[in-house]
């Protein structure tokens, strides 16, 4: 029986660790293979860790034919509803696959229709998993979440990727350490766990650091007219004491953004100082 691996539907599946991989194959051993393998034509599309096993011990297996695909896009579009029903897919991997699905439902779906040529009286209809709110339902996961994950997928090294698909490095801070040359996300991940998180606390420090603090603002109620009995009349001729006051605390606050940006070379000196180091 010729079976065909699809690369991009494999790539939908996280793999096992090695502890998860040592067991199946055990059970395997012990029991055979009592689920079927299933097909759309001659491509595997669920079972592959376990046809894996099955061909390196020569164990026999079955198949089954799921006849209910029309497209490579249904299959995927199927793989994908079922990994991210599945509790023991990580959070990144369930946001690469929410996001994937999104991609496949938008191609899929006709062209949206103006305002202006929408019958009168209807909204619009809006494209399902058209919003990130809609895609971190999917995937079971909070707005910020996928918005990182898309900085991952975007900017990421192939390395970084893969640290946080381990689970080596969160998503938080992979999505930090994202922000790096790519030779500097290499090293990071080079030098382990420890200097990832180092890279990633040292890059929030930089931010927060440059940050420039909102000016104070004098507010006045206008709510009522003016008496002359309000409680700030009497000190108004104070108002311009205050008014340098402020003038003096934002020219302060000027000062020290000076100096948290002249920190902020120093940390990034720093972080290269780590990279080198590992």
């Amino acid at each position: 029986m010729n079976i065909t691996i699809n690369q991009v539907l494999q790539s939908y599946i996280d793999p096992l660790t090695a502890s998860e991989y040592a067991a199946l194959e055990r059970s395997l051993l012990a029991e055979g293979c009592r689920d079927a393998l299933v097909l759309w034509n001659d491509v595997l599309i669920d079972g592959h860790n376990r046809y894996a096993i099955c061909r390196q011990h020569g164990i026999e297996f079955k198949t089954i034919q799921n006849t209910s695909f029309t497209s490579l896009d249904d299959v995927m579009l199927w793989m994908i509803d079922n990994h991210l029903a599945r509790r023991s897919v990580s959070d990144f991997q369930r946001g690469v696959l929410a996001l994937r699905k999104k991609e496949i439902v938008a191609a899929r779906s006709p062209a949206p229709v103006s305002a202006q040529d929408a019958p009168d009286g209807e909204n619009a209809p809006k494209p399902a998993m058209s919003t990130r709110e809609e895609v971190a339902k999917a995937a079971r996961l909070s707005s910020n979440q996928i918005s990182q994950i898309e900085k991952i997928q975007k900017a990421a090294a192939p390395e970084l990727v893969e640290a946080v698909r381990s689970g080596t490095i969160s998503i938080n801070a992979a999505a930090t350490v994202a922000s790096l040359p790519p030779e500097e996300q290499v090293a990071a991940v080079a030098g382990g766990k420890k200097l990832l998180r180092q890279a990633a606390k040292e890059i929030r420090e930089q931010r927060a650091a440059t940050r420039t603090p909102r000016e104070p603002k004098v507010h006045v109620s206008q709510d009522t007219p003016e008496t002359g009995n309000e409680p700030w009349a009497e000190n108004a001729a104070s108002a311009p004491s205050e008014a340098e006051r402020l003038r003096g605390e934002i020219a302060s606050l000027k000062q020290r953004v000076a100096q948290l940006q002249a920190e902020n070379v120093e940390l990034n000196q720093r972080i290269a100082t780590l990279i080198d180091a590992s």
